[in-house]
């Protein structure tokens, strides 16, 4: 088998993982609060990283501990909403809306980096706001009595919002880590910024949730399946496997993420989104298509004419 194949069969693996891991932190929550499972979670993986990478945290600087940091807090920021909202909306929707962040990383480059957006990045930003406004606003009715496209603003779930926020800070936690693995080393930016966010994680838990726990066999799974899988093990493939495909299959298969989350819901509990919340989702999709495969492209032609002038 060759390492390309390889890489694109471990990549889809680490995706299914991602997916799945919303329904069975959903679960988990039955037995514990949103963040002090984030917080465990969290030091379970940063234990696991120390182990794997521990030859390389004996390099850390001042500018490695400070790229550390950065992402660690959004990393810390992006759990904390999403496993909050979780308890609060379905792991379908957690997944898709979670999945947001791949099309909001070039609105924050043109906004804050004063990045160009092309037409295509563009049309998939929007596709996937439209995608957001049908999965996260109920259907409502206008004063003619008619069912309304834009739904009912009142009724948002507030699970829902939160995991926007979710979408936004792994948004800035792409572009961080990004920048952060072109100056130093993958390893101990992956070791510092688990670190740090389990850190943040436990100074945070006393301060803004009434901790519950209770020791379950459900619960002993969910936190060796993300801390181990969905963290620790996860983060090393994508090192490993990102050398050896191109970005535009890399985000292709990330893609299936929220996919792979509806699929392990419906499968396992049945879950359905409903005809407006599945319409929904098929414009997240599509938006996060267009804009990783098709903005990509778009962008690399422009990059190359540009060069061509120069």
């Amino acid at each position: 088998m060759s390492r390309s194949l390889k890489a694109h069969l471990l990549l889809v693996f680490v995706t299914f993982v991602w997916g799945a891991t919303f329904l069975v932190i959903k679960n988990a929550l039955t037995d514990i609060s949103p963040l002090l499972f984030n917080s465990i979670r969290m030091t379970f993986a940063a234990f696991c990283l120390a182990v794997f990478y521990w030859k390389h945290l004996r390099r850390i600087d001042a500018a490695v501990f400070r790229a550390g940091l950065l992402t660690g807090a959004f990393l810390w920021a992006g759990y904390e909403f999403q496993t909050t909202g979780l308890k609060l909306t379905t792991p379908s929707k957690s997944g898709f809306l979670t999945g947001v962040s791949v099309v909001l990383v070039p609105v924050f480059l043109a906004l804050f980096w004063k990045r160009k957006v092309n037409r295509w990045t563009a049309l998939g930003v929007l596709a996937a706001f439209v995608g957001l406004v049908l999965m996260t606003v109920p259907a409502g009715a206008s004063a003619s009595g008619a069912s309304s496209f834009w739904g009912d603003w009142g009724s948002v779930n507030f699970g829902d919002v939160l995991t926007l926020g979710c979408a936004i800070a792994f948004g800035f936690h792409i572009i961080f880590i990004g920048r952060a693995t072109q100056r130093h080393g993958f390893e101990r930016i992956a070791f510092l910024q688990t670190a740090v966010a389990a850190t943040l994680m436990f100074a945070t838990v006393p301060l803004v949730e009434r901790v519950y726990i209770t020791w379950t066999p459900q619960l002993l799974w969910a936190i060796g399946i993300t801390g181990l899988l969905g963290t620790a093990v996860a983060f090393s493939i994508q090192a490993w496997a990102q050398q050896f495909t191109p970005p535009t299959h890399t985000a292709l298969i990330f893609a299936l993420e929220p996919v792979f989350a509806w699929l392990t819901s419906y499968l396992v509990e049945g879950e359905r989104l409903g005809m407006r919340a599945g319409l929904g989702a098929m414009f997240i999709l599509a938006g996060i298509l267009t804009s990783e495969i098709k903005g990509h492209v778009a962008t690399a032609k422009d990059e190359a004419v540009v060069a061509e002038m120069a």
